[in-house]
């Protein structure tokens, strides 16, 4: 397994931001590698890291403005050739059903709940890392 993993995490919102980085801190789990973050705050951003390569998961915000992260997850889906999971943040359990139609491969709700967010993200990690090894 490599040794770091870079993660995409795109919010408008900073404090959003910052608890997915506080929930990960160096590492989501004991046999994932530590990670390192890019952080966006607008769509094109997103678009510009991922063309550039080498993310290994992206963690989106359902409920960024103007372009909310079930959205994004669906266009990356469509237009990134070997798109990187996604783990989607949603402000509602019931938003499940969108988190499928997004073609995320991961859904957690909003606030960040850091267990539960470490373990998504760790088993995105594991599985993503697996295939490209």
């Amino acid at each position: 397994m490599q040794s770091t993993a870079t993660v995409l995490v795109y919010s408008d919102d900073a404090n959003t931001r910052e608890q997915v980085r506080l929930a990960t801190g160096r590492r989501p789990a004991s046999d994932a590698p530590e990670v390192q973050f890019i952080e966006c705050a607008t769509l094109p951003a997103v678009l510009k890291e991922l063309d550039r390569g080498g993310i290994d998961a992206c963690v989106l915000d359902g409920e960024a403005a103007p372009a909310g992260g079930m959205g994004v997850c669906r266009q990356i889906k469509d237009e990134i050739f070997h798109c990187p999971p996604v783990l989607l943040l949603m402000g509602r359990p019931q938003d499940a059903w969108l988190a499928t139609w997004s073609r995320a491969e991961a859904a957690v709700t909003l606030p960040v709940e850091p267990v539960e967010f470490a373990e998504a993200l760790a088993s995105l990690l594991r599985s993503r890392l697996a295939v490209d090894a």
